[in-house]
């Protein structure tokens, strides 16, 4: 009799061929996914460190020397436009450096200041003023300012040490007075019946808050500190123009004057731009732009972050300002 015994064991089952390699196609899938993810990652991570390594190359550039400008005689430029104030292309920190470059230069005849502003912080523009003094007698090359449509306040606080100030008959200059502006909301709050919450260690720290009331012992204080920057201000002027200061009471007064009338005054000296004095009094005709602006990377920097919101600080503060 024939042995059946295996017939009656059972077949053990296999996977269809089609679903180990769905198995497969799902695996290798996903290690492709992985590594796509890892290269992306690596990608962005090399892009960001050369989009900081271009930052910073450019940052550094700022300013660097042009070695064409030491090859020949010219006349330096360096530009004053918009606000003097901590922050802004007129500040400090832009103007001294480039003047300075300027100074130094081998090639430099003699310093122009092109200005176009109406003033600012009077801490800037005494820091810009002391460093032009410094330098001019270190250096011993004539220092001029051009004035363009405006030289008021902070800007003529820097102007006044030039050896000699050039005007257009009808540029505006002097302004030489200092103010502190702000607003008041107590009355308006009362009205809308919203109460102010200030909480302050020190009787005057609130002092200049805009939502608090001013006592009349805090307003003679700022007008304490605005007249004794005033009194500065007009010792300055006074030792740049020396003798050929014609004053009269309405001169310090905080008025403009055109250029026509700055010039009868002693507040200016000739009528005369930019080439005028290149041509006629430095007599180099060369013109060398010194002004330190701001680059790219300083722009994209202050996209990222730096600067958001900075206006709206600056509205909040109450300084005093030579505008």
């Amino acid at each position: 009799m024939p042995d059946t015994s295996d017939d009656l064991i059972p077949a053990t089952p296999r996977k269809p061929d089609w679903e180990r390699a769905m198995l497969e196609k799902v695996a290798m899938a996903s290690i492709r996914e992985q590594q796509a993810n890892r290269r992306w990652k690596t990608f962005v991570r090399m892009a960001w460190l050369l989009f900081f390594a271009v930052l910073a190359w450019m940052f550094f550039q700022r300013g660097a020397p042009d070695a064409a400008k030491m090859t020949s005689p010219h006349t330096a430029v360096i530009e004053i436009r918009g606000d003097i104030a901590d922050g802004a292309d007129s500040s400090a920190a832009n103007i001294v450096p480039a003047v300075k470059r300027a100074f130094e230069d081998a090639g430099s005849r003699a310093v122009v200041l092109s200005i176009n502003s109406g003033g600012g912080s009077p801490v800037q523009a005494g820091i810009i003023n002391d460093e032009l003094i410094r330098m001019k007698a270190h250096y011993k090359k004539p220092l001029y300012a051009v004035v363009g449509d405006s030289c008021a306040s902070g800007a003529y606080y820097i102007a006044v040490a030039a050896d000699q100030i050039f005007v257009d008959k009808a540029s505006l200059i002097g302004s030489v007075g200092v103010l502190m502006d702000g607003f008041g909301f107590t009355g308006t709050m009362e009205k809308l019946g919203v109460e102010r919450r200030l909480i302050a260690a020190g009787s005057n720290k609130g002092f200049m808050d805009p939502f608090s009331p001013m006592s009349e012992t805090q307003r003679a204080h700022a007008q304490t500190m605005l007249d004794q920057i005033h009194q500065q201000f007009i010792q300055v002027v006074r030792n740049g123009r020396g003798t050929r200061l014609k004053e009269t009471p309405e001169m310090f007064s905080g008025l403009v004057w055109t250029g026509q009338q700055a010039i009868q005054m002693g507040l200016a000296d000739k009528l005369g731009g930019t080439d005028y004095v290149a041509r006629e009094i430095v007599k180099q005709e060369r013109l060398v732009d010194y002004t330190q602006r701001e680059n790219v990377a300083e722009k994209l920097a202050k996209r990222f972050g730096a600067a958001v919101g900075e206006g709206a600080m600056r509205s909040m503060q109450a300084a005093p300002l030579l505008r």
